[in-house]
C-alpha cells in the first residue's frame, strides 16, 4: 500500500477576495513524482507555495481546510516554519544563484545548522551536486562565481542547494521552462533518480514533461481539481473530457 506523504483536505485559498484554490482534496504519495498541472491561472504554482507556506509572505491571504505532512498539520502554530521549509524544499522557475561561489551557494543553508564541520559540509555539498547531476561539471571550480554557470547549470545548482538540506519533499515549479533540451533532460533524469529518496511534486513547464516524469498527476482548472490518478491514466486514458481536451492540446 502506498504511503501518503502529504494530504490536502477540503482546502480553499484566497488572495484578498479572489479565491485561487477551490475545495481541493488530494493525496501525494511518498517517493513518487506527482505532477500538478493545468493552464495559466489554475493555481498550480500557488499550490506548491502553499505546501511549504511560502504564501505566508503575502499578508493578504487566507485559507480554510488543512494540509497534512506525515499526518500533522503544516499550519500548527507549535511547528517551526523554518523546519517545515527545510523538510519541504522548493526550486523556482527562475534560477536564483546568490552572489557568491558555487560551493557557498550549495552550502548556504548549512550555515544555519549546528555541528557542521568543514569536512562534513564538503561531503554534503559533493553529495548534493552529484544528486543534481552537476558534480562532474563543476568539481574543479567550486570557488568560481555561481553566475559564471550556464542557465541549466544554475538551475541544477539551485536543486543541489535544496538537496543539501536533506529535505523529505522537493517542490519543483516549472524549473525547466527556460532551459535547452539537454539541460531539461538532465534535470528530468535527476528527478527520476531522486524519487527513491524524496517525494517530488512538480508543476511541469508543459504536458510533454509531465508525461515523461509523472508517476501520478493531478489536473487543475481554475483552481479546481478536475481529476487525478496515475500518469498513464491521466495522460492516456482520462475520465473527464476537459482533461482529455487539455492533454491533447485542444486548449491551454
Amino acid at each position: 500500500m502506498a504511503i501518503v506523504k502529504i494530504e490536502i483536505k477540503d482546502f480553499n485559498f484566497f488572495y484578498g477576495k479572489k479565491q485561487v484554490i477551490h475545495n481541493l482534496n488530494l493525496k501525494i504519495e511518498a517517493n513518487k513524482i506527482t505532477s500538478v498541472f493545468g493552464p495559466a491561472n489554475s493555481g498550480t504554482t500557488t499550490l506548491l507555495r502553499i505546501l511549504n507556506r511560502l504564501c505566508d509572505l503575502d499578508h493578504n491571504i487566507r485559507h480554510d481546510g488543512d494540509v497534512l505532512l506525515d499526518g500533522k498539520s503544516i499550519f500548527d502554530p507549535k511547528n517551526s516554519l523554518t523546519e517545515l521549509r527545510r523538510r519541504v524544499g522548493m526550486v523556482f522557475e527562475v534560477p536564483t544563484p546568490l552572489p557568491m561561489s558555487i560551493f557557498d551557494n550549495v552550502s548556504y543553508g548549512l550555515s544555519f545548522l549546528h555541528n557542521k564541520n568543514k569536512k562534513a559540509i564538503f561531503e554534503t555539498v559533493e553529495q548534493a551536486l552529484r544528486q543534481a547531476a552537476l558534480w562532474e561539471e563543476v568539481s574543479d571550480r567550486l570557488d568560481a562565481p555561481a553566475m559564471s554557470l550556464s542557465g541549466g547549470q544554475q538551475q541544477r545548482m539551485c536543486v543541489a542547494r535544496v538537496l543539501a538540506l536533506k529535505p523529505e519533499v522537493v517542490l519543483i515549479d516549472r524549473a525547466c521552462s527556460g532551459l535547452d533540451p539537454i539541460s531539461t533532460a538532465k534535470i528530468e533524469e535527476s528527478m527520476m533518480k531522486l524519487k527513491k529518496q524524496f517525494t517530488i511534486v512538480i508543476s511541469p513547464h508543459n504536458t510533454q514533461q509531465a508525461i515523461r516524469v509523472s508517476d501520478r498527476a493531478a489536473f487543475l482548472l481554475m483552481g479546481e481539481l478536475v481529476e487525478e490518478g496515475t500518469g498513464n491514466d491521466i495522460f492516456f486514458n482520462p475520465k473527464d473530457q476537459r482533461t482529455n481536451d487539455y492533454v491533447t492540446g485542444r486548449f491551454g
